[in-house]
């Protein structure tokens, strides 16, 4: 692995024989070697996430309220990823029969520590590319009857629902919805729609974590139990939840969980991971079949080996790890709920309809307002256009904002401040 003054050089070697003066490696080799003292965070909260957003590549003129649909990697991500290709690249393996990108491998050193931050077994996780590869490995690999149901929120994304619509049109599964209010009142309400829809066919219920359409935290555990007690199988989409707040899959208690690390954890793109409880894995079928695909000692290795695969990929999942880690998650959550407040408080103060929930607990690290008669695109057009804003929502007025811990009090202002002119300018 390279060291500091190692990276530096390689970074400054490397961007002058291309003449790239603002590149990547450059960018990354000058944030902070070290993370802020933590004793920092005792004394003032704000000088500490101040220092830690200097690990971030952003640039400190933008405001980045997208973390929903993707992570910014920090520089000891990047840097892990660089190490990993720095390595591979050499083709120098002490095995002459292992290779940087082989698809056969059980990566132990990558599902250990995913394994523990999820709280699961290692021999419960394969490292796929995103929940939505997950979410098909479920839907394809449970077997399931023509007029057998799955039952889902009608708040799903499309990398979830899909897979069931393509099972329901190939071989006559029925997949049913309930319908989430915006903003969902509390617990007891989704817990009573999804019982309320149980009928004698539903095999499945699947249900996003934290959907993307409002960023509603829903009751997890609870819906999990339900479905136990029933005999239903439950498979969870938890794309957002990774690295926005704990998590700990045995004490969840679902069969099956999906997720995109490359959002709240801010790990590399093109990192997944599939979930599938031991007891659950003989019962799921294999999607992609290579060797090993039937071995049953495998567990669920076998649902990762899809050949040549992205294997610097996971350097930088397992620097995520060790970065969230370091940090802590106990902080990182508490961040992220105060932020979210933050900002969904001042814009309901200007008039917004909050679609997330007025409960505490069910909401986290995204903000979702309803802001009519505003059309959201152009104001997303506006925001970054001539504020270097990012924002994100849905048709026609819903604004979905994220605030992940490297955002700032002041970046929430700076949006606010924009979000004002251009309702006095478009009033």
């Amino acid at each position: 692995m390279l060291d500091r003054r190692q990276f530096l050089s390689a970074a400054a070697g490397f961007t002058g024989v291309l003449g790239l003066r603002e590149s990547l490696f450059v960018r990354a080799a000058q944030a902070p070697a070290k993370l802020p003292d933590p004793a920092l965070y005792g004394s003032n909260e704000d000088a500490y996430w101040t220092e830690l957003r200097k690990q971030f590549l952003i640039p400190e003129d933008e405001v980045y309220l997208n973390n929903g649909t993707v992570g910014s990697s920090p520089a000891p991500v990047l840097r892990a990823i660089f190490d990993g290709y720095n390595e591979c690249e050499k083709l120098a393996q002490d095995d002459p029969e292992d290779y940087p990108i082989w698809g056969y491998a059980s990566w132990n050193e990558f599902r250990d520590p995913l394994a523990a931050f999820v709280g699961c077994m290692r021999d419960e996780i394969a490292l796929l590319r995103n929940a939505t590869e997950a979410n098909s490995y479920i839907a394809n690999g449970l077997d399931l009857k023509a007029g057998d149901e799955v039952l889902m929120t009608d708040q799903e994304h499309p990398g979830g629902e899909h897979p069931w619509n393509l099972r329901a049109k190939r071989y006559g599964i029925m997949v049913k919805k309930v319908t989430l209010p915006k903003p969902v009142p509390n617990a007891a309400a989704v817990l009573n729609l999804f019982n309320d829809a149980i009928t004698p066919r539903t095999r499945v219920i699947f249900f996003s974590h934290i959907p993307t359409v409002t960023g509603v935290v829903l009751p997890a555990k609870e819906l999990c139990a339900l479905a136990r007690s029933k005999s239903i199988l439950s498979a969870v989409d938890g794309a957002h939840v990774p690295g926005m707040m704990r998590l700990n899959l045995r004490e969840l208690g679902c069969d099956m969980y999906s997720s995109s690390p490359h959002k709240w954890l801010q790990a590399t793109k093109g990192t997944g991971f599939l979930y599938v409880r031991d007891e659950m894995i003989d019962r799921v079928w294999n999607t992609i079949a290579t060797e090993g695909w039937d071995d049953p000692k495998l567990r669920a290795e076998r649902f990762q080996r899809i050949g040549s695969s992205n294997v610097p990929a996971l350097w930088g999942l397992r620097a995520a790890i060790q970065f969230a880690n370091q940090i802590g998650m106990e902080r990182i959550e508490k961040r992220h709920r105060q932020m979210a407040d933050y900002i969904l408080n001042e814009m309901t103060k200007r008039g917004a309809e909050s679609w997330t929930s007025p409960e505490p607990a069910l909401r986290c690290g995204i903000a979702t307002v309803n802001v009519p008669p505003i059309k959201r695109m152009d104001l997303e057009n506006w925001m970054w256009k001539t504020k270097k804003i990012r924002i994100r929502g849905g048709e026609p007025s819903k604004l979905r904002l994220s605030t992940p811990y490297y955002l700032l009090k002041k970046d929430v202002d700076r949006f606010l401040a924009a979000f004002d002119e251009y309702k006095r300018a478009h009033a």
